[in-house]
């Protein structure tokens, strides 16, 4: 079920490098007036006549009129990112930015009790399976983007899979990522593949995050399904759960612990393992041995959200190698989907690394996702050490 990663694989799936040039963009043609009418006897349009105090206050009030333009974002990345996304697309496009950042099962648990009066406008980030289910769930507008034939296949492909009710923003690769000192100290062997994190050495050392509410442990249980079988996949995760001390409510909680030296390992996004490392902490993470699966970071807007026009213009700023590269600056080295935005410096190196074909279309689906998320509820969450 894998093959080599090699950088020539890794190319052809479109995570590495970025090719495509922009389209030139659409001009203005003047006004011509048709028929015979001639200048001087076009009719004209009747003479508005302000008192003097109702000019003034006309004038006064226009710039609020002209910066009135309003958007909502629900953004479930690095909030980093998303303050700074936010920023800048404030500056540069004069509108007013409302961000909340929430991990994506609780993004979508937010949007299903909005379905009826929805108050947040684009769904910023997060990994694509739970925008699969909120499409599924019809809480999500279609919106087929002008700016997917500059977009990487992985990136078309998960607007295909959905409906064009959301699209590939970034995509990320799973993995082990630990902390050299603790492993050092406690002489603990440096883990190569996943089952290493079942071993009785590694009790109280591992942290993963709950899949209940991030969508980083929810590709996690799929990858492992992927890689094991489902059974063998569960026989797996119960084996481990000894060894867990902690499920953090976001994806970025177990890195955040491996860095501080709060735990020794974490199942967690390397690029997230790269920022640390990048930030002086004492991290190194791996591709383990038995292959892996990667995740792309979904783009969506809300259905019957309250600005639509507006939400359309942001989508097309963050598809667009300017909106994209504010990721970089964010410390956030996910691959970008555009494919003339340039891959950061910061970004894993994934030589040697083995990447499953992720079944996008099964595992991102309504059903089979809320199936995997009760069943290791009840039969790993839950259970007793």
């Amino acid at each position: 079920m894998c093959r080599p990663g090699t950088a020539v694989a890794l190319q052809q799936r479109g995570i590495v490098r970025s090719m495509a040039k922009r389209p030139a963009g659409a001009t203005l043609k003047p006004f011509r007036p048709s028929g015979n009418t001639t200048p001087a006897t076009q009719p004209h349009p009747p003479a508005m006549n302000f008192p003097p105090r109702a000019l003034v206050s006309l004038l006064i009030a226009l710039p609020s009129i002209v910066s009135a333009q309003q958007l909502n974002v629900l953004c479930s990345m690095n909030p980093e990112w998303c303050r700074n996304a936010a920023s800048i697309y404030e500056r540069t496009q004069n509108v007013k930015v409302s961000v909340i950042n929430k991990p994506t099962g609780e993004s979508f648990a937010q949007l299903m009790a909005e379905k009826d009066r929805p108050k947040v406008d684009v769904w910023f980030g997060g990994t694509i399976d739970p925008h699969l289910q909120a499409a599924d769930s019809g809480l999500l507008q279609e919106y087929r983007s002008p700016s997917l034939p500059q977009l990487h296949p992985w990136a078309q492909n998960a607007a295909k899979v959905s409906g064009y009710r959301t699209v590939g923003l970034y995509s990320e690769v799973l993995g082990i990522a630990y902390n050299t000192d603790i492993l050092q100290k406690k002489k603990l062997p440096t883990p190569k593949c996943w089952k290493d994190l079942a071993l009785p050495a590694y009790r109280g050392e591992v942290q993963i995050a709950n899949a209940q509410s991030s969508g980083t442990s929810y590709v996690a249980i799929a990858t492992f399904v992927q890689l094991f079988g489902e059974e063998a996949a569960f026989d797996f995760m119960r084996a481990m759960h000894p060894n867990v001390s902690a499920y953090s409510r976001q994806g970025l909680g177990p890195i955040k612990a491996v860095a501080k030296g709060e735990a020794g390992v974490s199942v967690s996004f390397l690029h997230n393992a790269a920022q640390e490392a990048e930030l002086g902490f004492p991290v190194k993470y791996v591709a383990p041995c038995e292959g892996t699966g990667y995740s792309v970071g979904g783009m969506s807007i809300v259905k019957g959200a309250p600005h639509t026009a507006e939400a359309q213009r942001f989508f097309e700023w963050a598809l667009s190698p300017q909106g994209q590269k504010v990721a970089a600056t964010s410390r956030s080295y996910q691959f970008p989907s555009n494919r003339q935005t340039p891959v950061p410096e910061g970004a894993p190196k994934l030589k040697g690394a083995k990447l499953i074909d992720y079944d996008l279309q099964k595992y991102g689906a309504s059903a089979e996702r809320k199936r995997l998320l009760n069943r290791w509820e009840k039969e790993v969450y839950n259970r007793s050490n």
